[in-house]
């Protein structure tokens, strides 16, 4: 993958670099193909427990490239509308597959976050901002609609109706102090790089048990979808009966009365 770099800083840590720094890390189609092998990886892998997305350089991703993005895979020989809308797909499915993954994604926000990058960051399950970071609804003031990759659906459900009226009609940039007072991100962080932050998070999130991890992560994306509390519960309830006979559970108890670490297993 020449445009997205794989690394494993620390032991259940992924570290997905975008890595088109001379532009921002704009999105081409490589690039998002190379994001779509790479998540693919990642969810294969079991050692991985947290993954952190990140851009090279001063930028976390500038949307797409207005430049020349290329034609995305499968769209050649294709009509207008057909060729543009394999791409569109192409683009967007990318969401879904941040929210399906089993492990939480934690943005580690550098830079520029606008258009398809913001779209990136706001599928991710934690938001850290570095204090140059940058966001903004692009797609509304390059003459096309503000929702676009799942932002109209993600940022309502993260910062209100109300808010994401303005950014998405705007399209305005919003500053990392701005965007932690909205709720975009968790925090912006002041005192050393972000990526350092990010893998604090990761430990934190690693300490607890793969499997009520990925039914936390799991149960809080489709609670954003559930019609009412009480089949929100009835998730819940179910969720936490399963969960309670896959051992874990015994092994914190256990932990805890005994004054040591859990070691969790992954059955």
């Amino acid at each position: 993958m020449s445009t997205v770099q794989l690394s494993r800083p620390e032991p259940g840590v992924t570290v997905l670099t975008l890595d088109r720094p001379e532009r921002l890390n704009a999105m081409s189609h490589e690039l998002v193909a190379d994001l779509h092998a790479a998540l693919d990886a990642v969810a294969a892998d079991r050692a991985c427990r947290v993954v952190i997305l990140t851009g090279a350089g001063r930028g976390f991703c500038a949307g797409l490239d207005l430049k020349g993005a290329g034609a995305a895979p499968g769209s050649e020989g294709l009509g207008a509308v057909q060729a543009g809308m394999t791409s569109q797909q192409h683009i967007a499915s990318l969401v879904p597959k941040l929210r399906g993954l089993r492990q939480p994604v934690i943005a580690a926000v550098n830079g520029p976050a606008a258009g398809g990058g913001f779209a990136l960051a706001l599928a991710s399950d934690v938001r850290l901002a570095a204090p140059e970071a940058r966001f903004n609804v692009a797609f509304v003031r390059i003459g096309l609609s503000g929702c676009d990759i799942g932002v109209s659906w993600l940022l309502p459900r993260l910062i209100g109706a109300s808010r994401a009226f303005e950014l998405l009609l705007t399209g305005r940039v919003i500053d990392a102090a701005e965007a932690e007072r909205l709720g975009i991100v968790s925090r912006v962080v002041h005192d050393r790089p972000v990526m350092d932050a990010a893998l604090e998070v990761a430990g934190e999130i690693i300490a607890n048990s793969p499997l009520g991890v990925w039914m936390t992560k799991e149960v809080m994306w489709s609670q954003l979808e559930v019609g009412s509390m009480q089949a929100g519960l009835d998730l819940e309830n179910r969720t936490q009966i399963m969960s309670t006979f896959a051992g874990d559970m015994r092994e914190a108890v256990s932990a805890f009365l005994e004054k040591r670490p859990a070691v969790f297993g992954d059955q």
